[in-house]
């Protein structure tokens, strides 16, 4: 009946039938025999009378409950007439959701919603940028083609919207129109080229989605937007970032070369006797290459690095497929931790990601290694899990760990769930067959396992013996004749079948056994299962033909039983092997080579993992998952050969700059110069260059490469010194001509301006050139890489890096113009300068003063406290003899001005003396430094001698892992340093002190409430307490309740403000105010516990 109505609303073409037909449906038709006896009905009228009332109370109370019928999976689609009605209301809270309830019901009705277009249409000009989504979000929910011109249309209007969020729904409907009529291919693209554009991390990940659904063939639409996307990444809600990451590493396989040929390149670097210099030289060239990685691969796999601490599995999973296909293979270890913490998820995440680690421990063991442990099997885990747990320690075993891993398996036999015991038994014959010298514990353990109570035990271990036999028969003749003896017992078809083949295969090793058996086979020979008969017949035939004068009667017996059998495969087995191996005058020419055929030397079963073939499949995809190729799945292509041309995704700076500012030429390279500051700005606050390319639009080859700090291209950096000398050479004799042309040019400056900028240089000349010699030498590295084709364009390239180096040897200020102190420019060349006072960051931090007030000191003050404590660094017993304690000097480290100085202390505790005692492998974090101590030769017996070392721990409080050495011995050490003393103190005025705080507000701002007794907060008691903890200089206070204390960081000066205002009571409130706000939050929480105990 209710089909019929509805056939009926089809044709009707009025809204009141309309209606009338749906009220029909929903009065006549209840949904099944129950419906009589529910209040659904009852329901769904009221709420039709309340949608229909005047009252907008009510209509919304009816909305809200029709919503949540939605929310419950219960089907509202009977009320799509009087919701529709209401689609042109003027409140708002009603429109929204009579917009979601048509989201979700007009592909269903599609008649009926196509009633309503023009008022979509209208909805579209709506004031309320939710409303415009919304409508949108209806219009290309309607899949009829007929409104494609106007679902075409809607998309323009929409993607150029001043709002993100109706940006982001004009990609979504880009994917359903394209679904609906793919015609319109070549118009979408057009939209999602300019959406690509769109600088909002909300239609970020929503246009890339549409890319990949529409035209992911066209690698070229990403090209100028790579940059942009990879600094945008971090920042894209979870879901666009999986579909980015997938998306970029595809384009990464096509754009960049290679980064696993490293190891190829480390042989043959000896040279050869009768070579030239030249002709070495020139095969050092091609060696490099494959070293030096492109900045922007490099800036992919830098940004990606923070989400691996996402707590989105799905994009934990993404940055680890990521890493694994395009990183090089010494940095794809990172990725294994955060895998393994994703095995606390849920089963079906759990699922997933033991699926992918199993393809990866095939390939790199060495990854999961230190997290055995975390693949032992649990009670509680689901078969399915504990079998891709067997599967990945399978794959990890070595002599190494292999007794620890069979002990487990052990237990693992033992288990109920006979399905999981099985397959651990079939591990052990894995790790058997690939670890030569367990074979035999392996052998003889599954042996003892044929007496276990348990049947499936049993039989899973006769096949798996079977195979290990099949490597090397003839050493174990006994095994063969004890599961001979199991034939009565066992009854599993596969296990019979396995030992009678095995009987079979070395009949002549058992020469009385096997005859008996084939007795005893042929009683129950009717009674047995089709498996087993045929293993029977083919232990008839191997016995005729070597023990026929035993045999012979028994073949004919079990032959002629065959013969009659209900299975036509056994019939037709016998009627083979009668004609094979009994001669009769009708036997042809094979019968002779009976014996070859059946006792031939069979290969020994290769057991390999399921896993090996699915390496091909992207990691992560449901193809992987399924291992078969899944409807939609874009395959990840071959790494170039040669890589293509990088300057396709260089976006141009300069024209930008003339759009900005076309007042004139000075104006321009002002703003220009201006353009950059902000940028270094950037980089200094947040040690990343990522941020000011984004910010800036200067997506340059050579800006990318100036931005990475040293952090992880410091290698490649030093490998290539010598090229980087020559450049900055080259560069700085361009710089000295363009110079003399300014200053030419410049000479009408008033003498009081020079004057102050004179000044203001001498203060900052020597941190400022450390900071352009640094910048100049990336910059020279990486335009040799780029080498641009024409002159105009070199040209271009040289002006802009000579306007960044210039800005950077100058001081940033906002009232003078950066362009007249081009007149005392000093000496182009970089100059080794002592120790600047003052770091890059904090120049960056004084941008805003007025040179023509008198300018703030800030300068790193003596320690005003140095703690006493050591740290064990090595204990005696785990040395064997041999004692390491360290601490924290607070002295500026003599090895370099980023380094924190520590002082070990090596004690000999033994009888006798400890030779060559030095630093080993390091295992430091990507950018951390360390400048290690001198060997020590010998340490006599009770003997103590202290040394120094360097660490640049990047600002953070992340672990030194090395290995401290004897002649014999190495003991793995580590060193993880206390937030305070990553600091240096520093001297400062009060005034300068509320100045820098009135800067470091905000997000860089953390402060907590401290309660205390009042004897705990008189001046000295809070001074004492606080230079403990941190390594900070007190900075002199007009008030008595607030004490104030100042640093810097040691790595990248940043500074960091400790204020201690007393409150009334008993209270004090701490502040912190710094640029890095990880270390100030950690501070506090060190600081808080310190100040409030006696």
């Amino acid at each position: 009946m209710s089909s019929n109505s509805f056939s009926y609303n089809e044709q009707s073409g009025g809204g009141e039938a309309t209606e009338l037909g749906q009220e029909a449906t929903s009065t006549i038709s209840p949904s099944g025999a129950f419906g009589l006896f529910s209040s659904d009905l009852k329901k769904n009228e009221d709420l039709k009378q309340m949608l229909e009332s005047n009252k907008d109370s009510a209509k919304l109370d009816a909305m809200k409950r029709i919503v949540g019928m939605i929310a419950k999976g219960k089907n509202a689609s009977e009320l799509f007439p009087a919701v529709v009605k209401n689609v042109a209301s003027k409140n708002i809270e009603i429109k929204k959701l009579v917009y979601v309830y048509l989201v979700r019901y007009a592909e269903e009705q599609q008649d009926l919603a196509l009633l309503s277009i023009s008022t979509f249409q209208r909805a579209l000009k709506d004031p309320n940028q939710l409303i415009r989504a919304s409508a949108l979000r209806v219009l290309s929910s309607i899949r009829v083609p007929i409104i494609v011109p106007i679902m075409m249309l809607a998309i323009k209007e929409a993607s150029a919207d001043l709002s993100p969020y109706v940006r982001k729904n004009a990609a979504h409907a880009i994917q359903k129109l394209y679904s609906l009529d793919p015609e319109q291919k070549e118009m979408l693209i057009e939209v999602i080229e300019k959406l690509l554009k769109d600088k909002s991390t909300l239609v970020a990940g929503s246009v890339v989605m549409a890319f990949e659904e529409v035209c992911p063939d066209r690698i070229d639409l990403i090209h100028k937007n790579y940059r942009k996307l990879c600094n945008l990444l971090v920042d894209v809600e979870e879901w666009g970032q999986v579909v980015i990451i997938h998306m970029l590493t595809r384009y990464a396989r096509t754009q960049f070369v290679s980064p696993w040929k490293e190891g190829d390149e480390l042989e043959d670097n000896g040279k050869n006797f009768y070579e030239s210099d030249d002709d070495q030289k020139e095969k050092t060239d091609k060696r490099k290459k494959p070293y030096t990685m492109d900045p922007d691969h490099r800036l992919l796999i830098r940004n990606t690095k923070p989400l691996l601490q996402s707590r989105n599995a799905a994009v934990v999973m993404a940055v680890a497929q990521l890493y694994w296909h395009i990183s090089p293979k010494s940095e794809a270890g990172i990725i294994s931790k955060s895998l393994v913490r994703l095995l606390r998820s849920n089963r079906e995440v759990q699922y997933i990601v033991l699926q992918n680690i199993a393809t990866m421990s095939i390939q790199r063991k060495g990854m999961f290694e230190p997290y055995l442990k975390s693949f032992y099997v649990r009670s509680t885990d689901p078969t399915m899990i504990k079998t891709l747990k067997l599967e990945i320690l399978t794959n990890l075993a070595n002599e190494a760990n292999i007794s620890i891993l069979l002990r487990e398996f052990q237990t693992y036999v033992k288990s109920q769930d006979k399905q999981f015991a099985a397959a651990t038994i079939q591990t052990i014959g894995r790790c058997a067959t690939n670890i030569l010298e367990v074979t035999d514990t392996c052998l003889n353990g599954l042996v003892c396992l044929l007496s276990n109570r348990d049947e499936i035990v049993v039989a899973e271990s006769v096949v798996v013996i079977k195979k290990l036999l099949q490597m090397q028969p003839a050493q174990h003749g006994e095994i063969i004749k004890h599961m001979a003896k199991l034939l009565d017992s066992i009854t599993v078809p596969v296990a019979r079948a396995s030992i009678l083949w095995l009987i079979g295969e070395n009949c002549e090793r058992v020469p009385k056994i096997a005859p008996d058996v084939l007795r005893k086979m042929a009683k129950s020979f009717t009674s047995e299962d089709d498996l087993v008969k045929l293993q029977i017949l083919n232990l008839g035939a191997k016995l005729y033909l070597t023990n026929s004068k035993q045999t012979k009667l028994l073949t004919q017996y079990i032959l002629n039983l065959g013969k009659y059998d209900q299975n036509y495969d056994i019939r037709d087995r016998t009627r083979f092997i009668r004609q094979l191996i009994v001669p009769n005058e009708k036997s042809g020419a094979l019968s002779k080579y009976a014996k070859k055929i059946f006792l031939a030397q069979k290969p020994a079963p290769l057991l390999e993992s399921p896993f090996k073939d699915r390496d091909h499949f992207q990691l992560g995809t449901l193809s992987h998952t399924l291992n078969i190729k899944a409807t939609g799945y874009l395959e990840l292509s071959n790494w170039p050969e040669v890589a293509p041309d990088p300057s396709v995704r260089n976006v141009e700076v300069i024209e930008l700059a003339k759009e900005w500012t076309p007042a004139g030429k000075a104006k321009q390279e002002n703003s220009a110069k201006k353009l950059y500051s902000e940028s270094e700005e950037e980089e200094d606050s947040s040690d990343s260059s990522s941020d000011s390319e984004s910010e800036s639009g200067s997506e340059s080859v050579e800006q990318g490469e100036s931005g990475e700090e040293g952090d992880s291209n410091e290698d490649s950096s030093e490998d290539s010194s010598s090229e980087q000398d020559s450049e900055s050479e080259r560069e700085s004799g361009l710089e000295n001509k363009r110079t003399a042309k300014r200053n030419s040019k410049a000479k009408g400056k008033s003498d009081s301006e020079d004057g102050e900028k004179e000044n203001e240089k001498s203060k900052t000349s020597r941190s400022s050139n450390d900071e352009s010699s640094s910048i100049e030498d990336s910059s020279s590295d990486s335009e040799s890489e780029s080498e641009p084709e024409s002159e105009s364009e070199s040209r271009r390239v040289t002006k802009e890096k000579e306007k960044k180096t210039k800005q950077d040897r100058t001081p940033l200020t906002k009232d003078v113009s950066l362009l007249d102190l081009d007149d005392f420019n000093p000496v182009s060349t970089p100059v080794a300068l002592p120790t600047p006072a003052l770091s890059p960051s904090l120049m960056a931090d004084l941008e805003g003063l007025n040179l023509s007030t008198s300018s703030s000191v800030i300068s790193v003050s003596t320690p005003a406290f140095v703690p006493t404590k050591t740290h064990v660094l090595l204990h005696r017993m785990s040395g064997k003899g041999l004692a390491a304690h360290y601490f924290f000097p607070r002295q500026p480290c003599i090895f370099g001005d980023k380094m924190v100085s520590i002082q070990i202390t090596l004690n000999n505790t033994t009888d006798r003396k400890i030779e060559n005692i030095h630093i080993g492998e390091k295992k430091l974090p990507i950018g951390m430094k360390m400048h290690v101590f001198n060997p020590i030769d010998s340490l006599e017996p009770e003997g103590s001698i202290t040394v120094s070392m360097g660490i640049d721990f990047c600002d953070s409080t992340q672990t030194a892992s090395f290995q401290l050495c004897t002649k014999d011995d190495c003991f793995s050490v580590n060193i993880q340093p206390p937030v305070g003393e990553l600091l240096l103190p520093v001297a400062m005025s009060e005034k300068d002190f509320k100045k820098e705080q009135g800067v470091l507000t905000g997000m860089n701002e953390t402060s907590a409430v401290i309660i205390a007794a009042p004897q705990n907060f008189t001046p000295s008691v809070i001074f004492q307490k606080v230079v403990n903890v941190a390594n900070v200089g007190a900075v002199p206070s007009g008030q008595d309740n607030v004490h104030r204390f100042a640093a810097k960081t040691v790595h990248s000066g940043s500074l960091m403000l400790v204020t201690v205002e007393l409150k009334e009571g008993s209270t004090a409130q701490l502040i912190i105010n710094t640029e890095k706000t990880v270390i100030g939050s950690v501070l506090l929480r060190e600081l808080k516990p310190v100040l409030s105990q006696g």
